[in-house]
């Protein structure tokens, strides 16, 4: 694929998008399965760049359209959420060497598993430095979405 002059960011988003849903088609079979923490890892880098994608979008458009960035604001603040929750399930999820569950007090100990398991804790750490420094304490623990009922 070619970039010209014309080409924009916009045009990648839609092949992110079918990618992703073209390994779930190939790789999420039907029935019980246990996700492995490869693949917890996989989606929530996936998450923290959304996430960086849509604070550069609420940033830029912030001065331009206050009601739109605010609702992209309101929208990074929940992709951050989900990768919370996604780095919460990573260290629920069984080890690949053992198959061992850990207790949820060994996360919450702040232990490190050792390379390359720390990575998503790193990831993690890194973008949850700029969350603090972008968002209130209130919005991200508030259950409001933004949406308003007309």
């Amino acid at each position: 694929m070619s970039r010209t002059p014309g080409t924009t960011a916009q045009d990648f988003v839609p092949f992110a998008t079918a990618a992703l849903d073209f390994h779930r088609a190939l790789n999420i079979p039907g029935g019980p399965l246990i996700t492995t923490r490869a693949e917890l890892d996989a989606l929530h880098a996936h998450l923290v760049s959304l996430h960086g994608l849509l604070d550069a979008h609420a940033a830029r458009t912030g001065q331009l359209m206050p009601a739109e960035a605010e609702q992209l604001r309101a929208a990074r603040t929940r992709i951050w959420q989900a990768a919370e929750h996604l780095h919460t399930a990573y260290h629920a999820a069984p080890r690949p060497d053992s198959g061992e569950v850990p207790e949820p007090e060994a996360c919450r100990t702040g232990l490190p598993e050792g390379a390359p398991e720390l990575s998503v804790c790193q990831r993690h750490q890194r973008t949850a430095h700029l969350v603090r420094r972008r968002t209130t304490p209130a919005d991200l623990h508030t259950p409001f979405t933004g949406l308003v009922r007309r």
